[in-house]
Formats: C-alpha cells, structure tokens, sequence
C-alpha cells in the first residue's frame, strides 16, 4: 500500500445530546442541514478538495443513518482501492468477547492506531464530525510544515466577552502555543480551539500510548494537549478566518441554517471552486403553484409549495399545501403540511405529517418542562416520523415525538414548555 503523507481521521461518534430529539435516533453527524445536506457533509467535502484522500469515520451512537449516507464515499470521491473513506466503529480486541467502547476522543484514535500505521502517515489530520464550515486543510499542513510542529491547532478568534465558552489557546508573538485553558474565568485571549488538530504522527502516536496508560477516557483538550506543552514540544496556532458553526445546540443549529438564506450569505453553498458535495438522490424539480409565496427561504428540489414560506428552509420532498404558512422554520425531508397550518420558530424532522389547521410555535415563551437546558429559546421541536392531529395549537418550546392523538392536547392545546412522546409511527 502506498504511503499518504496526510490521514484524515473524522470524530463522528457523539450523541449530540444538546440537539434533543433530533439526535434521538441519528448520530449528530448524520443530521439534516440546510435542506438536503447532513452536518458530516463539510468535514467530509473539505477533505477531499483539500486533496486528502483517505479519512478514517470513527462512529460510535446510533451509526446505522451515518453509515449509510456515507456508503463506500462515491459523492465525495472517496471510494479508493488506496485510501478512499473507512468506518471504523469500536470492535472487540485480541481474545475477549467484549468490545471496547470509545471513552475520549484520543482514546478513539488510540484505538485504531492500526488503521493509521497502514498507511505509515507522516501527518495525522483531527477533525469533529459536527461543525459547519469549509476549510483548506492544504493550508493548515504548510504552516504546520513551515513551523516544524509536532502539533497545529485551528483557532478561531471569538468575542473577548465570549472566550469563557472556550478551549483558549495562549501564544507567543510567533503563535507557539504556551499554555492551553479549558473554559477559563478570566482568558488571557480569545484564540478558541477549533476542535481541528494536525500531528506529526510520530509524535502523537508517541503521546497516545503514554497517555493510555494514565488516563482510559484520554482527550485532547483534557490530557494530549497539556502533556505535550509540559513536555516543551513545539505546538502552534493555526488563525482560521471565516465562517465557521459548532451547531450543537437547538438555538445554533436553527441559526446556522437561517444564515443560509440571508441575501448575501457569509456562508455560501454554491461557490463552484469549493463545493459541498452530499449523498442524495436526484429529485423531481421544485414546484410552486401559481398563489405561493416564497420568500428569502431555501427550497430544495422535489418540494411542492401551495401556501406561504417566509425566511424558512423547506427540504425535499416536503408538501406544503394551500392556505398553510411557515415561518422562521426548518422543515426536513418528506414531511406534510396540510391547509391551512401556521408554523412559527418550529424544527420539524424528517417524514411527519401536520394536520390541517393545526398551529405550532404560538404563544408565552416558557422554556420546556422536562429539559429547560436544551429548549429555551423558543423554538419548538418535532421529531421524526411524527404525526401532529388537525387543528391543535401547539406552544413555543415544546417537544414532540411520535404519533400524536387528539387526546394528547387538553383543549386541543399543548401549552409552551410541553412534552409529547409517543410511539414513531412510520408512514
């Protein structure tokens, strides 16, 4: 097998628990973005018009969507005899009869180690399976070289204000990292770890052994990266300057999809030079009916609308019939909206159905009931594959799951901050 100078390896095994019920069946990764791409689609479409050409996907929960959208890579031109896209899912060692889940992400990649060495790296590429930007990793790998680093990490400058949030990186004028800062009180500076790391493998395979032995949950944020500071290796800052979006909460997913359709975007999805590439079969054209109206939205081929979409994302597939109107919403894939529906601030997911009449995201703005932590900012949720009855009125904050009955709304009501979960019922 022919040597890679750089290996990509794709961290796409979260829950993605701050997403709620979008992430109750899927993977993080493998949820829907901007109509009819999934979040793993960016990482995936950077590496190969970076010219990496071979990524390791480390998946861990809920794999089956994640595994199937990305196939042998055929969109992305990954499928490879040399290289091309691997899934690497945890996997029982030597003679025990019980696999190893993964406890970190370092430990995640100490765990298929033999999967690099195949290709005898020079360079190992880091990468979160949940962030929306684009990137040229070609880039990041001069600076690296230039530097002579046994690490670079991709920083973003952020707010001074916002910098608590973040992994700080603190440099020195050339940006030679001399202390790493966890969520600090008080940020000496407003560098935030991007999640993206490059390593000269050598030293990193080096570290991961090490640090096995200490530490079975190994991190990088948490224990590679400290131990190589206190180890006086020479780790650098890597200043990315664009867009980019952790959309790990229902509040920065909604917004990074409503970033799509400002009229002049700074994330921008149709730049010919650097195109996002997805696994999607083609669909029948976009069909507006002659009293539709559509505006400053997104609509994705294969959608029908008869009613009224304002600063919405409709994916595709999605009927949206005469007298209904959506606003400030993310409708996925293959879901009916019936007459006369009103939708306000409302993620609806993929293949439900919406009965006529019925109103959602209207009234007091009451965070949830049961997880105030995730839904708080107004915007109601409904999981895949549920069924909402006709002309029920549904709050802001509210979650809903399932196949719904008219006796699941008190007065044909369910108040903001409310909780629906029933059986999925598949269409």
């Amino acid at each position: 097998m022919r040597r890679k100078e750089m290996v990509a390896m794709l961290l796409a095994g979260g829950q993605g628990s701050r997403l709620g019920i979008l992430t109750r069946n899927i993977a993080k990764p493998a949820v829907t973005f901007g109509g009819e791409y999934r979040i793993i689609d960016f990482p995936l479409s950077n590496c190969i018009n970076s010219g990496v050409d071979t990524v390791g996907v480390l998946t861990q929960y809920q794999p089956l969507r994640l595994n199937q959208h990305i196939g042998i890579g055929i969109p992305w031109d990954l499928d490879k005899k040399n290289g091309g896209v691997t899934i690497l899912a945890p996997h029982v060692k030597g003679g025990g009869e019980e696999g190893e889940w993964f406890m970190g992400t370092a430990n995640a990649i100490y765990q298929n180690m033999d999967f690099m060495d195949s290709y005898n790296p020079e360079y190992v590429l880091i990468l979160s399976g949940d962030h929306i930007y684009k990137m040229d990793y070609a880039q990041m790998l001069d600076f690296h070289k230039k530097k002579n680093a046994a690490a670079t990490i991709a920083v973003l400058e952020v707010p001074m204000e916002e910098a608590s949030r973040f992994g700080i990186m603190n440099t020195e004028g050339d940006d030679r990292i001399y202390e790493f800062e966890e969520k600090p009180k008080e940020p000496k500076s407003n560098l935030a770890s991007m999640g993206i790391y490059i390593f000269t493998w050598s030293r990193l395979k080096e570290a991961l052994v090490e640090d096995s032995k200490i530490h079975p949950d190994s991190d990088f944020g948490k224990h590679i990266i400290p131990r190589m500071l206190e180890e006086g290796q020479s780790l650098y800052a890597y200043r990315f300057h664009g867009y980019w979006k952790d959309v790990g909460t229902i509040e920065s997913y909604w917004q990074a999809n409503m970033d799509l359709i400002k009229p002049l975007p700074e994330f921008n999805l149709y730049e010919d030079f650097w195109k996002i590439y997805t696994n999607n079969d083609r669909q029948n054209p976009q069909y507006t009916a002659p009293g539709a109206v559509v505006k400053e939205s997104l609509a994705c081929e294969g959608s029908e609308i008869y009613g009224t979409v304002k600063h919405s994302i409709i994916g595709p597939g999605v009927v949206v019939k005469k007298g209904a109107v959506i606003e400030d919403s993310i409708i996925m894939a293959d879901t009916a909206i019936e007459e006369d529906v009103k939708i306000y601030r409302t993620i609806i997911d993929e293949n439900c159905a919406i009965g006529a009449g019925a109103s959602i995201g209207v009234g007091e703005d009451i965070p949830n009931e049961t997880k105030p932590k995730i839904y708080n900012t107004g915007i109601t949720v409904i999981g895949t594959h549920s069924v909402v009855p006709a002309g029920v009125s549904v709050g802001k904050n509210c979650v809903i799951y399932g196949k719904t009955e008219i006796e699941d709304y008190p007065d044909g009501r369910l108040e903001s901050g409310k909780t629906v979960m029933r059986e999925v019922f598949e269409r």
